[in-house]
């Protein structure tokens, strides 16, 4: 089966929905912040996804099953481990976090990502 030009996904021009929700309780650890999400894209085997996040200024619990790549588009986070080595990512930064880090990701300027997530497994 041969896959067009149509099949290309141009996140700039597709008009995906915004889907806007709040944290469980168990993961918030510091406010109650809103997050987006735009997913402009998932496999028909629903492992791999592509989109756009946004999260509010806030704290709270990570646990990755998924490997993700991030690019920030604006704003800045604290990503801590579960040992507290953290780092700091900002507008133009673009990193892999890897399926099995579990920590907190803390939002310390309104925050905008790209994001392309694969699940190794099937949920």
């Amino acid at each position: 089966m041969s896959i067009g030009i149509d099949s290309i996904i141009d996140f700039s021009a597709i008009n995906t929905a915004v889907e806007r929700y709040k944290l469980a309780a168990e993961k918030r650890l510091q406010g109650d912040p809103e997050q987006q999400l735009q997913n402009h894209y998932s496999s028909d085997c629903d492992q791999f996804h592509a989109g756009v996040w946004q999260g509010d200024i806030g704290r709270w619990k990570v646990s990755y099953s998924e490997h993700e790549y991030c690019e920030i588009i604006s704003g800045a986070s604290v990503i801590t481990d579960s040992i507290g080595n953290q780092t700091t990512v900002k507008a133009g930064d673009r990193f892999v976090i890897p399926a099995g880090f579990n920590g907190t990701w803390e939002v310390l300027e309104d925050c905008r990502k790209v994001y392309v997530i694969f699940e190794p497994t099937r949920r």
